[in-house]
């Protein structure tokens, strides 16, 4: 972690993996076998990621509920998320194997990930999740759990509470979650799934026009263009491009979770979404330039200053040698 006062408090529901990582030459096609680097075994999980990504990217308080076997896997994700700062004490310990993603890396940073749930499949927010749930500033979520706990974490929030759902791996919403949302954030391709199971007519090309459709269900949107940044899109403004930043990517596994997690922080920090999507740039930025996925999230210091950097000069080279992972 960075050190200093931590100010604002984010609980992240979601799931936590091992994840089993290959470099591949290329991705296998159909039917084809490949050989690939060695078997690099890391911490990561779409909701393990993005609660590193808060407390140590972000700067805010931070607690996960999540469900995790009894096995070396767990002890491996239990000690990451607090290695980073992650209160873990409502975590729930079941009788199922520990979360699995099966991941492929190619030369390009380019990722194909299969997950094998286990005990994510068995996180419940009650009792003691709820509790803390109810503590949040900001709760964030993903959908590698079951629909029906998100749905718990957004019921059980207090009021004021700003609920962010990370809508992946894509599938549809119910209706009462959709009511309870705040903040939908997605990539182009599941902002496509969920606006077409919204019923929007015809097909919408842009990210601005997928952003419009997905706005009449949800007060504020943001759509991640991976290199080319994100659209930040809320109802009665004109939405925002936040532009990317120019990184030579080496892995870019968790680079969307690390975005989830800077953002819910800074808005429990009380950030504009506009500005606490500028740092949610930087801090995926400097995470592609690593491999893996909680192992490459950056400090709040190194997402700090790359977003001044590239505030003052937004056409700059390629990370500057201070900021760089490689040193």
């Amino acid at each position: 972690m960075s050190g200093g006062h931590l100010t604002g408090h984010v609980v992240v529901v979601g799931s936590a993996n091992v994840d089993l990582v290959v470099d591949v030459p290329r991705h296998p096609r159909g039917g084809e076998t490949i050989l690939g680097g060695d078997l690099r075994r890391t911490a990561g999980g779409k909701g393990a990621n993005q609660a590193v990504a808060a407390a140590r990217a972000g700067g805010a308080a931070t607690s996960f509920v999540g469900a995790l076997g009894r096995d070396d896997a767990a002890d491996l994700l239990l000690g990451s998320l607090e290695s980073a700062g992650v209160r873990t004490d409502v975590v729930r310990r079941v009788e199922a194997p520990t979360g699995t993603a099966l991941i492929t890396v190619s030369p390009d940073g380019e990722n194909a990930i299969v997950v094998a749930p286990g005990a994510n499949a068995r996180v419940a927010v009650g009792g003691e999740q709820a509790e803390r749930v109810r503590a949040a500033d900001v709760v964030l979520a993903q959908l590698e759990v079951p629909l029906e706990v998100v749905t718990a974490a957004a019921r059980a929030r207090r009021a004021g509470a700003v609920l962010v759902l990370n809508a992946a791996p894509s599938r549809d919403l119910p209706a009462e979650l959709w009511r309870e949302l705040d903040v939908l954030v997605v990539n182009e391709h599941e902002a496509a799934d969920l606006a077409s199971a919204a019923g929007s007519s015809g097909r919408p090309e842009t990210p601005e026009a997928l952003a419009d459709a997905l706005l009449a269900r949800v007060p504020a949107v943001v759509v991640t263009l991976g290199p080319d940044g994100s659209l930040v899109a809320r109802r009665g403004a004109a939405a925002v491009r936040v532009p990317g930043m120019r990184v030579d990517a080496v892995d870019t596994t968790g680079a969307g979770d690390t975005y989830c997690g800077v953002l819910a922080a800074a808005l429990a920090r009380g950030a504009d979404l506009v500005d606490a999507a500028r740092l949610a740039t930087a801090a995926a930025a400097l995470a592609v330039t690593r491999p893996g996925a909680q192992d490459a999230v950056p400090t709040a210091a190194d997402v700090a200053a790359l977003a001044a950097l590239a505030e003052k000069q937004p056409s700059a080279d390629p990370l500057p040698p201070v900021l760089r992972k490689d040193r």
